[in-house]
């Protein structure tokens, strides 16, 4: 991570002083070494506190909303998996690609302060990585721990390290990495094995941490309107609720279906819920659902494919039943 943080900070000012951006979104530290924040960096501002380390898991697509907005162009910072919610923002017109210079990092995975945590590593002072290993410097003394096993879990699931949208690449001969190798959809697996009671159960001890905070829609690529129903007094949905009631299951069933076919499967959610709800799991039953039902298809890989439900068929799951019995209309 060093090392390639060395070769960000030299890319990133040749950027800015050659004049192909005049900002970058990067990474700085928050109160803790694991709470890493993204950050706008300016021609003037010093790279000191500038970040690139295990923690770096934000993904810096959903910025560019509104930094497209403003004037000038703007370096984006991408990992693999950000580069499908950067395509899939440009196919639904949310960000000004001419606005933006992509530049593609290579990611061996991101790390998991949760798992961490539950590994007995408390007291944190200071995390570093040495190759497979990751030492923590706590109140209590050095702790190390293998670096495959705090990982995200999106990491375990990677999609693979090629890029899929970019102006340049970081590194252009970048390794293949190999991360859990893990099935997607095995979790979704497991809750489809369930009984719709036990499922009914899951999701309501799940659902019912929920605090209202938003930081899984603020942070999601996929909600991108400019005002959410959510916010939306007139919708019945706006109050934040945390009660023995089924509205803040509504709030993430509702927010799922809004995503559907759009979300890239990032992992943002889960990965900033402060209650630790599996939120990925619900959006990845919606893949799923919608891969058997129309064939396989994975948002953002390219900035032109229309999605599963943006793309009228014949075949399409329900339309062959209104054909079926509505006649060929």
């Amino acid at each position: 991570m060093r090392e390639i943080r060395e070769l960000l900070v030299k890319k990133i000012n040749e950027l800015l002083e050659n004049g192909t951006v005049n900002r970058v979104i990067g990474w700085k530290a928050g109160d803790f070494c694991y709470d890493v924040t993204p950050a706008v960096y300016t021609k003037e501002d010093n790279l000191d506190d500038f970040l690139f380390d295990g923690f770096c898991g934000a993904n810096q697509s959903k910025y560019l909303i509104n930094e497209t907005k403003e004037e000038g162009k703007v370096l984006v910072l991408l990992k693999p998996c950000d580069s499908y919610s950067f395509n899939q923002l440009i196919k639904e017109h949310r960000i000004d690609k001419e606005k933006v210079y992509a530049l593609g990092i290579p990611c061996s995975g991101m790390l998991d302060i949760n798992k961490m945590k539950e590994q007995g590593i408390t007291g944190i002072l200071n995390i570093t990585e040495d190759g497979d290993t990751v030492k923590a410097e706590t109140l209590y003394g050095t702790k190390e721990c293998d670096r495959k096993d705090v990982l995200l879990e999106r990491c375990l699931c990677c999609k693979g390290s090629k890029h899929v949208a970019y102006d340049e690449l970081l590194v252009p001969e970048a390794e293949e990495n190999e991360l859990g190798g893990v099935d997607r959809f095995s979790k979704v697996a497991e809750l489809e094995s369930m009984t719709p009671e036990e499922r009914f159960d899951f999701w309501r001890t799940e659902l019912s941490k929920c605090i209202r905070c938003n930081a899984c829609r603020n942070v999601c690529p996929a909600c991108s309107c400019r005002t959410c129903v959510f916010d939306n007094a007139a919708s019945g949905v706006a109050a934040k609720v945390n009660a023995d009631t089924f509205e803040e299951n509504m709030f993430h069933i509702i927010r799922a279906w809004h995503v559907a076919g759009r979300c890239t499967d990032c992992g943002e959610c889960s990965r900033v819920c402060p209650q630790n709800i599996p939120l990925q799991l619900l959006n990845r039953k919606f893949i799923k659902d919608m891969n058997e039902l129309y064939g396989e298809f994975q948002a953002g890989a390219d900035s032109e494919t229309k999605g599963p439900l943006t793309a009228f068929t014949k075949e399409d799951a329900e339309p062959g039943i209104i054909y079926t019995r509505g006649g060929d209309r």
